[in-house]
């Protein structure tokens, strides 16, 4: 080999290896689970009093069951489940978001209840009391959420009525699983600041956070993430997953969101299979739909749902 071609062989050496730590170095920031501390900086989310954990009162007064199952790939499971008050044939999956777990969605559990349902909440892999050291970003957890429905079945018999409704990842796990073989007793989906796909929004996320393209570096980390976690981020789309369902969906984005860009509601919407309604929250910045309007928030969701549910 002559010394322009050692030399040549060095820096490509040289550039896959600084391409593969930088690999390694976005795996373990945004998909190993961990704390995620760059999300306390972030100008683009919340930093607002809301209530995630405001209804903590609340959820301690309530019956809260601990339940344990097991995924598809025998990863440990772990939800809370409150029935309603009365016996009730309806029955919520609620779906939280990056970094959060089930707990955390006790004001969303709490309006659900109000409203007759039994309410389900389940940490995600990577997040809570539930196994895995990665975070999925909606597309294993698709899987697990049909563990959770055959779950519910199996405990409450055939003739009951459930609802899907996430938040930020969860509102893109819920889509996601509505490209699934689901059950009938599956009647609709609320999926609230949901992104369109795994592969968009770190896309987006790359260029808001650290001012840098996706090539090379998202395809460096995505062949890392499938070695160590099992998927590829052009696997996880919510866009081609809505387009084979029928059912129902309710849209929820704030019109200030910039964290998953309010722009990412409109083609998911499109590309919707079944009947869709979009609820656009103006002023409300990622996540927060909610709080700013508590009241219009319950009501969008009562009329959709209860066009879809058995009273």
């Amino acid at each position: 080999m002559t010394t322009a071609a050692t030399v040549i062989a060095c820096v490509i050496l040289i550039v896959l290896v600084m391409l593969a730590a930088a690999g390694m170095y976005f795996y373990h920031v945004g998909i190993r689970r961990s704390r995620k501390v760059f999300l306390d900086e972030d100008p683009a989310l919340a930093k607002v009093d809301h209530p995630w954990e405001q209804e903590e009162e609340w959820l301690n007064s309530q019956p809260l069951e601990i339940i344990h199952i097991k995924a598809e790939d025998g990863l440990p499971l772990t939800g809370y489940y409150i029935p309603a008050a009365q016996p009730s044939k309806r029955t919520v999956i609620v779906v939280h978001g990056y970094s959060s777990q089930g707990r955390e969605m006790g004001a969303f559990a709490k309006f659900y209840h109000e409203m007759g349902f039994n309410v389900l909440m389940p940490d995600n892999r990577g997040h809570g009391q539930s196994g895995g050291d990665y975070i999925g970003f909606g597309w294993p957890d698709r899987r697990d959420i049909m563990q959770w429905i055959r779950y519910l079945l199996q405990r409450s018999g055939p003739d009951m009525a459930i609802t899907l409704h996430g938040v930020s990842m969860g509102g893109a796990t819920v889509l996601m699983t509505s490209g699934e073989d689901l059950p009938e007793q599956v009647k609709c989906i609320v999926s609230d600041c949901a992104y369109s796909s795994v592969k968009d929004i770190l896309t987006y996320q790359l260029k808001q956070m650290y001012k840098l393209p996706p090539f090379p570096l998202l395809p460096v980390t995505s062949l890392i993430c499938k070695l160590r976690s099992g998927y590829f981020f052009g696997e996880g789309s919510a866009l081609t997953q809505v387009a084979k369902t029928r059912l129902p969906i309710l849209f929820i984005h704030g019109d200030q969101d910039s964290f998953v860009p309010f722009a990412m509601v409109h083609p998911l919407v499109a590309a919707a299979g079944g009947e869709k309604e979009l609820y656009v929250v103006p002023g409300a910045v990622h996540a927060n739909a909610y709080f700013v309007n508590k009241q219009e928030y319950v009501k969008r969701i009562s009329g959709f749902i209860n066009r879809y549910l058995k009273k």
